[in-house]
């Protein structure tokens, strides 16, 4: 697809080429992903159930969202986001200058700020990289797929799709390239998937403050309207014939990334209208789900920067 050109809503171009030129590769094929070291193969769960009221469950809604570590908590204060109170690790003999000067914009924020000792901290802590401070914030708001919809605008936009990410760390990844590269919006399923969390929070190095971030119910229902808005579904599957730098990775672009185990269910990855894989020369299995997201995002920003298609 030439650049800016947008897809006839509804169109069903799989098993060949469209009317619209784009080529095709056929159908996704089997579910895959491009998985971590030792992982193990995927599995075929296109028939399982895609709850539409999950939530978070009542622990989490009762201790609202953390947020850890000083690059996290500066961006927080910088966007201006609610914070219902902060922990800080006392003082020791030599003062953490850096440390008193985020505990200064917090008070001066308004923010409430206990002093509490490392080990209070360690155990809130996701992974270890507190940094001394801790701040209580309220739930995430995420956004509607008609806000990331919105946001994309008419020309050449990026969506990501993730199919049941679980991982908090790798989620936050994505999110912080798909914020890098100019994407429009990371679209989530409810249920069974990484949230907004500490983690994420951390990972995405605040990201997550800056991109909209849509909870779906359904995501083949979701990839539907996003096609019925112009975009065009590809769905990243180690299985697929065709490697990205043959693939039409540019334009209006939903990219679809599986979970770090199984991969893509068969209904998200039937919604999609071509799917391509990371070429390999090396041993290992692959590329995790993060890492091979921030291949693919940036392969389409070269593709809408230069105007360029497919290699031939």
């Amino acid at each position: 697809m030439a650049k800016n050109q947008s897809r006839t809503p509804g169109r069903d171009v799989r098993g060949g080429k469209g009317k619209g030129g784009r080529p095709q590769a056929g159908r996704a094929g089997a579910p895959g992903a491009f998985r971590g070291k030792g992982q193990r193969g995927e599995k075929n769960h296109g028939s399982r159930p895609l709850p539409g009221a999950a939530r978070r469950g009542p622990q989490q809604r009762e201790r609202g969202d953390l947020i850890e570590g000083r690059r996290a908590v500066e961006e927080a204060l910088g966007c201006g986001m609610p914070l219902r109170s902060a922990l800080v690790q006392e003082r020791s003999g030599e003062r953490d200058q850096a440390l008193e000067k985020i505990a200064a914009r917090l008070e001066d924020a308004g923010v409430p700020v206990e002093r509490v000792p490392r080990s209070r901290l360690d155990a809130l802590s996701s992974h270890g990289a507190h940094q001394g401070v801790v701040v209580r914030t309220r739930p995430f708001e995420y956004a509607e797929l008609s806000d990331v919809i919105a946001a994309a605008g008419e020309g050449d936009a990026l969506v990501v799709v993730l199919d049941h990410v679980t991982d908090q760390g790798n989620f936050g990844a994505i999110v912080r390239t798909a914020e890098v590269v100019g994407a429009a919006g990371v679209v989530v399923a409810k249920a069974r998937a990484a949230s907004v969390g500490v983690g994420a929070y951390k990972t995405s190095a605040g990201a997550v403050m800056h991109l909209p971030i849509a909870q779906v119910p359904n995501l083949a229902r979701a990839i539907d309207e996003l096609k019925d808005a112009g975009f065009w579904a590809c769905a990243a599957t180690e299985h697929a014939e065709q490697d990205v730098w043959h693939a039409p990775m540019g334009g209006r672009l939903a990219l679809v990334m599986g979970s770090e185990g199984e991969g893509i269910s068969r209904l998200v990855a039937e919604k999609c209208d071509f799917s391509c894989r990371l070429p390999q020369r090396g041993r290992v299995e692959s590329l995790n789900v993060a890492q091979a997201t921030t291949v693919l995002c940036y392969e389409w920003l070269r593709r809408v920067e230069s105007g360029g298609e497919a290699d031939a």
